[in-house]
């Protein structure tokens, strides 16, 4: 199989890389980007070849590795190039397979997003397979072999997912950062402590990928709109937001049935010594 792998960022290498591997002597890769020190820095790496972005070559398979906002643009201008299959692996996926569906009509087309950094490897990989075939079978073979789980979904549910998972989930973290003041280490709780590791996780890279998905995906909004009916609570409404939250992620029949609460912590005269060792506890 000839692979071309337009977009020779971290998340086209690591793919590159994954069905290579997996398939040794099966899959010949090649790169193509806008920045061509970057396609030969990754063609270099993986032992590959790099080919114009613009050239007439053609390839079996297409992985359309480039951002968000190109997606559309990327497929237009490769469609010309693809045998067999296009895929796509930019973390969003109804505008690609839209694209695909009206560039290469008449060609196989799998949207794949890897739901983890490359550092991270393996991991979950959600699938929308638009329009399956031998081609993308052997891709997602390989990225099994490669020891990550695939799971099938669909676009209009992937995409959904993303306002949670990505774009609530980065911004309430972004938030956080912005809103938190420096403290010493040792002051940091359990739940403190935990958001202070998300934040550099989340700001350890490039504002790009989360400008994009910000753009892209719904989400921000939320996190900023319960933000505020948290700040404006009286009791009896951060009482019941509480609660809400505490069964949004899960455990809706705990909460309800009183396990998993201290009694202490819910008699009356409870003081902040006693809530601080609470969180401890947690």
């Amino acid at each position: 199989m000839q692979l071309l792998v337009v977009g020779a960022g971290s998340m086209g290498r690591w793919f590159a890389d994954t069905v290579e591997r997996a398939a040794p002597g099966e899959i010949d890769v090649a790169f193509a980007d806008t920045d061509a020190a970057t396609a030969a820095n990754a063609a270099a790496a993986l032992d590959a070849r790099t080919v114009p972005v613009d050239g007439t070559e053609r390839f079996d398979v297409i992985c359309l590795a480039v951002p968000i906002s190109a997606i559309d643009a990327s497929v237009a201008a490769q469609a010309d190039r693809v045998r067999e299959a296009t895929v796509d692996v930019t973390g969003v996926m109804a505008p690609p397979l839209a694209a695909m569906r009206a560039h290469v009509p008449d060609r196989e087309r799998v949207s794949f997003h890897p739901l983890f950094a490359p550092a991270n490897a393996p991991g979950n990989v959600a699938v929308t397979a638009d329009e399956p075939g031998p081609a993308t079978d052997r891709l997602r073979a390989a990225l099994e072999a490669a020891g990550n789980t695939l799971f099938e979904t669909t676009a209009a549910e992937h995409d959904r997912a993303m306002e949670t998972v990505q774009s609530s989930a980065h911004a309430a973290v972004i938030a956080y950062a912005l809103a938190a003041r420096e403290v010493r280490p040792e002051f940091h709780t359990p739940v403190s402590g935990a958001l202070a590791e998300l934040v550099e996780t989340v700001t350890g890279g490039t504002p790009r990928v989360y400008r994009e998905i910000q753009a892209t995906f719904d989400g921000a909004e939320r996190v900023a709109d319960a933000a505020a009916r948290l700040a404006a609570a009286d009791d009896e409404t951060f009482d019941a937001l509480y609660r809400e939250a505490s069964g949004a992620v899960g455990n809706r029949d705990a909460v309800e049935s009183g396990e998993g609460t201290d009694d202490a912590d819910d008699s009356e005269g409870t003081d902040d010594a006693d809530d601080r060792a609470h969180e401890d506890r947690r």
